[in-house]
């Protein structure tokens, strides 16, 4: 239900922005490529820019703007209501059956999503490469399998379930932490989502700097 809720939900809106966003963007790199002569790093460009950087990225902030929100929201009217005690005192633990579940959803959702984009990214570079440098399909396959590697897929995978376990666990953080009084869930939903973003921007900066390394 919870992956339904964070991914299932969001799939149509997130394919729409996924293709209108990784079309235009291709577009704009792919011209850009041609205008300096760089035409020989084309593959690394699409590969490691678009593929590896961009697509998570737009990936985690789409789902920390619907479903971090809602997490830290409905934690916190849950905590503020005694819902949460509630739980408690019938020997419910509110980890395994609140918390747990929306940490693996979203962080399943993120990984899912992320390669989705990623996907949906190559092939739009396709369809610009056959327009701006009239490269046939099969150059580009070769032009990305040479550009790609098992590390980069890994970089891929851990990116996304780092960001996908903090952009997750932070509003349930801030959510369970909720002083019991309903003027303090917007102050509590404020403060989780500042942290969500400065986490993703920490985690891009780190990860990017433990590549150049």
């Amino acid at each position: 239900m919870q992956i339904y809720l964070t991914a299932v939900q969001l799939l149509t809106f997130f394919l729409v922005i996924s293709v209108i966003i990784g079309t235009v963007f291709i577009g704009i790199v792919l011209s850009t490529v041609k205008n300096l002569g760089l035409s020989e790093f084309l593959g690394d460009i699409i590969v490691v820019l678009v593929a590896l950087e961009i697509g998570p990225l737009i990936t985690v902030f789409l789902i920390a703007l619907r479903s971090s929100s809602a997490i830290n929201t409905e934690i916190a009217v849950m905590q503020v209501n005694g819902e949460i005690d509630a739980l408690r005192a019938f020997g419910i633990k509110e980890m395994s059956y609140l918390y747990i579940p929306r940490i693996i959803s979203v962080t399943l959702s993120v990984l899912v999503m992320s390669t989705l984009f990623s996907i949906i990214a190559l092939l739009s570079g396709f369809v610009f490469s056959f327009t701006i440098f009239d490269i046939s399909a099969a150059a580009y396959s070769d032009l990305i399998a040479n550009s790609i590697t098992l590390r980069d897929v890994g970089i891929l995978g851990i990116k996304s379930v780092v960001m996908g376990f903090f952009i997750s666990i932070i509003p349930i953080f801030y959510g369970s932490r909720t002083s019991k009084e309903f003027n303090k869930i917007p102050v509590s939903v404020l403060k989780g989502m500042m942290s969500v973003f400065s986490s993703i921007i920490i985690v891009e900066a780190l990860l990017l700097t433990l590549k150049l390394i």
